[in-house]
């Protein structure tokens, strides 16, 4: 039940609140489920002044009401991700009250996120991901759709979501290219491999214009089920993992270890960080560092190569 005192303090909190809102969605373009995220981080933040019996609008929130908030949360019992994303968006919101003028200094500058331990995400060979796709039974009635779409997820390093709403007018064969339409509906333009043109095009033509029936609501989506809608997250995961079994191979494979593959194999294959940040849509640079960690042995390797103190020097010829 909520308390008067919550509601108290949620006053005050309301108009600031319902601007943010307006502010994320309008001139952020954020997503209905992301701007929510982000407002369930504030009112956290109005349940500890609850807590603390304090009644406070946002204006007067000083550093040591931080510095309280940050202990308050770190013994809440919640993850070290989950503290780091819930310090973030409350920084993101005094942004937003300093952009609008509704305070002259920001009191969460000196607000520190708890140290994360980076996880190097699983990540197969290029062998391993060819084993995958030659497990796929192109003589079932959706082997031909499957390879397609395992073959794109690893061609183009996509999100399972980027890869289920993929558009046949986004998709330009031609030229080599898709649009991809990423988090906050942000679009990118990613290569797309030789090979995965030719599974696309085999299952355009040999298996999705022929289905009996395609819903109007999912005439322009690329990959469909059997009742021509749009396949869900679940089925995308389904058909990895049982490729993933038939072929053997002994890791924990999802959809998104396509995308970290893709990502490693273009590291360790000399391409440019930046060029690597976007075709994978991250909005930062240190998001795509991870895979500089990926493989150490081909870091060193080129180092040795190409740097010109790691040459051993040439012995001078005896006259």
């Amino acid at each position: 039940m909520i308390s008067f005192q919550y509601q108290a303090n949620l006053k005050h909190w309301d108009k600031q609140i319902n601007g943010y809102r307006s502010y994320l969605m309008i001139e952020r373009s954020f997503s209905k489920n992301t701007v929510e995220a982000y407002l369930r981080d504030i009112r956290k933040m109005v349940l500890f002044l609850e807590e603390k019996q304090l009644d406070l609008p946002p204006e007067s929130i000083e550093r040591q009401h931080l510095q309280s908030f940050i202990e308050w949360i770190g013994q809440s019992g919640l993850s070290a991700n989950s503290q780091t994303r819930i310090i973030s968006g409350i920084r993101a919101f005094y942004k937003y009250l300093l952009l609008e003028n509704v305070i002259d200094e920001d009191p969460t500058a000196f607000m520190k996120r708890p140290k994360l331990e980076r996880k190097i995400p699983e990540v197969l060979s290029v062998e391993e991901v060819q084993q995958i796709l030659d497990a796929v039974d192109l003589s079932t009635t959706h082997g031909a759709r499957n390879r397609a779409m395992l073959e794109t997820l690893y061609a183009c390093g996509l999100r399972v979501s980027e890869l289920i709403s993929l558009k046949l007018s986004n998709i330009f064969l031609d030229v080599g290219f898709v649009k991809v339409i990423g988090k906050n509906d942000r679009e990118r333009i990613v290569p797309i491999g030789e090979e995965a043109k030719i599974q696309i095009q085999h299952y355009v033509q040999g298996v999705r214009q022929h289905l009996k029936k395609i819903d109007k609501d999912y005439e322009d989506t690329l990959f469909l089920n059997h009742r021509g809608r749009q396949l869900t997250r679940v089925m995308v995961f389904k058909i990895v993992k049982d490729a993933t079994k038939k072929a053997g191979v002994i890791k924990k494979v999802s959809p998104h270890t396509f995308r970290h593959s893709f990502a490693t194999h273009l590291v360790e294959g000399g391409a440019d960080l930046r060029a690597i940040q976007d075709m994978l849509g991250h909005e930062s640079i240190t998001t795509t560092e991870i895979y500089t960690h990926m493989d150490k042995e081909y870091l060193r390797e080129t180092i040795l190569l190409y740097h010109p103190r790691s040459k051993p020097k040439r012995k001078e010829e005896k006259v």
